[in-house]
């Protein structure tokens, strides 16, 4: 009995820093950024739809990625910002550093609250860039969605198309002129 109580403790201790060692989870926030940043990626036309399907195959597996990616974007700012702010407080001195972002008396709070607005600040940042690219997408998106008008299903599947019937054609074109731009 006691041998398997040590092995169950053994395998706890194990199990915890294991889960311990991956990437922050996505929280309520990055969830909710996820889904703005899905329906604005997705846009309201047919050509944007379609290629949003294309790309992601589904709202559900769009949101999985993008909040994925908003914890490890929010995880990365906090640790570049501190960082900077480690640095600032080096080159700058205790005192200056305390003065020009602690508040009360003695300016205790002055890394906290140095670590948080530049974490805003460069999320802020990264954010802007991501609607950049959803942008870049959409534009990637009618652009094709007009060259196939104009050049015909069966042209444009041929210029396109990488498999034997060339049905992946619009995804590919929208993939390469989104990179282009």
């Amino acid at each position: 009995m006691k041998k398997m109580t040590a092995a169950i403790g053994l395998a706890a201790l194990l199990a915890v820093p294991a889960a311990a060692q991956g990437q922050q989870k996505p929280d309520q926030g990055d969830m909710r950024a996820a889904v703005a940043q899905c329906k604005s990626e997705r846009g309201k036309t047919k050509a944007t739809r379609e290629a949003f399907k294309a790309k992601y195959h589904s709202m559900s597996r769009c949101v999985r990625q993008k909040s994925a990616e908003e914890a490890a974007e929010r995880e990365a700012a906090q640790k570049n910002a501190a960082k900077e702010c480690k640095a600032e407080r080096a080159a700058i001195g205790a005192q200056a550093f305390a003065e020009k972002y602690g508040t009360g008396k003695k300016g205790k709070n002055a890394h906290g609250k140095c670590v948080s607005a530049k974490a805003k600040s460069k999320k802020a940042e990264m954010d802007a860039e991501d609607d950049k690219a959803a942008s870049e997408f959409r534009n990637a998106a009618k652009t094709c969605d007009s060259e196939r008008t104009d050049m015909g299903e069966g042209a444009f599947a041929d210029k396109y198309g990488t498999n034997r019937n060339g049905r992946n054609a619009f995804g590919k074109c929208v993939s390469r002129k989104a990179r282009e731009a």
